[in-house]
């Protein structure tokens, strides 16, 4: 069975060596454009770019699959990676976190299979990771499906559970998913193959927008409960980081557990080695673990506040 396979992060580079790992065919790989990256913003290849290429693999990198696009080279590079699906021999495309559209065009030339990290439809969108954990839900899973134009709307072929602990993050969540989604598109393919798979039309109900996480949103409003700034901490590890201000400085915050406490949003309660770095939240409190300066290395809190005294001051 010939695969191709459609993906950019690293969510998707363990998905394509788990079907390579399995003896699966794979003519051409399809990745986004290699993008500026670190302190010298040189340019970077995407993790799928190079483990295919650490195979050996065929890497395709066009700017839109989109050949009604208006812009002139991005339509150009459609119509030639158009012609490239069409010239390619292949039984099946396996999509995973590729961050193109995939077009009638390219859906209509093969059966198209995605693997989406989400328990569909309760997270569509571009990261399902992140909004669980932010939203505080007790499960995720991946849902391998048939793509179709609508943004993650397809039948659903094969799903599996996973619990979310108090303590994911979403990189740790991230890597037990990326994980199961590897293990899953072997175990979907090979029933694919014996046409023991069963299409089931996504419900109606439940379904909620995973939009693209911004910046923005990581600058914390102690107002809200310690619950749920707990939960933004954790959603937004790695990326982008939640934050909070404190005498004009910009403090990341990369771990906190929530405890008993009150006092004014925002205020540091304690921040000594006994009993850490507790602050006010709009309801209870949280202490926080693990935070950086600019410029400056992740500390535990008691490490951090050797440099940084908290004692009387607030976030906000």
């Amino acid at each position: 069975m010939k695969v191709i396979f459609a993906g950019t992060p690293e969510f998707a580079a363990v998905a394509l060596q788990s079907l390579h790992e399995a003896g699966y065919e794979i003519p051409l790989v399809l990745t986004q454009p290699d993008r500026p990256a670190g302190r010298g913003m040189q340019l970077q290849p995407s993790a799928v770019k190079q483990y295919a290429l650490s195979q050996g693999i065929e890497v395709l990198q066009p700017l839109s699959l989109r050949m009604d696009s208006k812009d002139p080279q991005r339509a150009e590079e459609a119509k030639a990676a158009h012609q490239r699906l069409l010239s390619t021999p292949y039984d099946v495309m396996v999509v995973a976190a590729y961050g193109l559209i995939l077009p009638r065009s390219t859906l209509d030339i093969k059966p198209c299979l995605n693997i989406h990290g989400s328990l569909l439809p309760r997270w569509r969108g571009a990261a399902p990771i992140h909004r669980a954990i932010e939203a505080g839900d007790k499960e995720t899973g991946i849902t391998i499906m048939e793509m179709e134009e609508g943004l993650d709307t397809g039948p659903m072929l094969l799903i599996e559970k996973i619990a979310i602990d108090d303590s994911d993050t979403t990189g740790s969540l991230h890597d037990k998913l990326a994980a199961l989604g590897g293990k899953m598109i072997v175990e979907a393919l090979n029933k694919y193959q014996h046409q023991q798979l069963e299409a089931v039309v996504q419900p109606e109900e439940g379904v909620n927008y995973a939009s693209k996480i911004s910046k923005e949103e990581a600058a914390l409003d102690f107002t809200q409960s310690a619950l749920e700034i707990g939960r933004k901490i954790r959603a937004f590890n790695p990326f982008p980081g939640a934050h909070g201000t404190v005498n004009d400085v910009v403090v990341k915050l990369w771990g906190a557990e929530v405890v008993d406490g009150s006092g004014p949003a925002g205020k540091v309660l304690s921040a000594d080695a006994q009993h850490g770095i507790v602050v006010a939240c709009g309801t209870g409190a949280l202490r926080l673990t693990s935070l950086q300066k600019p410029g400056g290395k992740r500390l535990a809190a008691a490490e951090f506040i050797k440099g940084f005294p908290l004692e009387g001051l607030s976030f906000v």
